[in-house]
């Protein structure tokens, strides 16, 4: 007993502290479960919105316009500005013909200067470009995504924003494209795209350099 006892108290001991960590093992291994099962189905859940947001815009001129004004709109909150002090959506201008617009954003700027910023989604043509492997189909789909936005440009400057406030408006409107990629290709494969745009009296931004601009 003397010599034993102490070596079976300790053999015990060491039996519980196993059978405890083996239980600690399976409650962990259980969270963790939990944590990836809850992992699997947060990623399904974003891999199918992600898909019907991109169905969505796509299909819908409205809804990629929408979805232009919202980052649109959530990069002017994170630069500082406040909406309906700083900045306007969907303002109702009418000029001096009687004609009515509504740009997409107006910025109030120092001294009672405005600047109007007008969102262009391209992205039907971009997509294809993307998902092809066809050198041709590329081709194709990157001239007419540079198409539309010269069409856009065109559009934009025929609505001659930058005289609606007269005196009170830069003589520039800004022309927001939100997908960054789809900016940098045009840019890319047409060397005269930006300086057209500034003839018309149009500078093209995106998300990385509105604000600078």
């Amino acid at each position: 007993d003397e010599l034993l006892k102490p070596l079976g108290e300790k053999i015990s001991s060491f039996e519980k502290k196993v059978e405890d960590a083996n239980k600690d093992n399976l409650e962990r291994n259980s969270a963790l479960k939990e944590q990836l099962t809850n992992l699997k189905e947060l990623n399904q859940q974003i891999t199918k919105e992600a898909s019907n947001l991109t169905r969505a815009l796509k299909g819908d001129s409205q809804a990629r316009g929408s979805w232009g004004e919202f980052i649109l709109e959530s990069i002017l909150e994170k630069s500082g500005l406040e909406k309906d002090r700083e900045y306007f959506m969907q303002e109702t201008i009418t000029n001096e013909e009687g004609r009515r617009f509504r740009p997409d954003v107006v910025i109030r700027l120092p001294d009672n200067k405005n600047i109007v910023i007008d969102s262009k989604v391209s992205l039907v043509s971009y997509d294809k470009y993307v998902n092809t492997d066809d050198d041709e189909e590329q081709e194709r789909m990157l001239k007419a995504h540079i198409m539309s936005i010269r069409k856009h440009m065109k559009d934009l400057s025929d609505k001659n924003y930058q005289q609606l406030y007269g005196l009170d408006n830069l003589d520039y409107v800004l022309m927001f494209i939100p997908i960054e990629p789809s900016f940098l290709l045009a840019i890319k494969n047409d060397h005269q795209l930006y300086d057209d745009a500034y003839n018309r009296n149009i500078i093209i931004v995106s998300p990385t350099n509105l604000i600078a601009t």
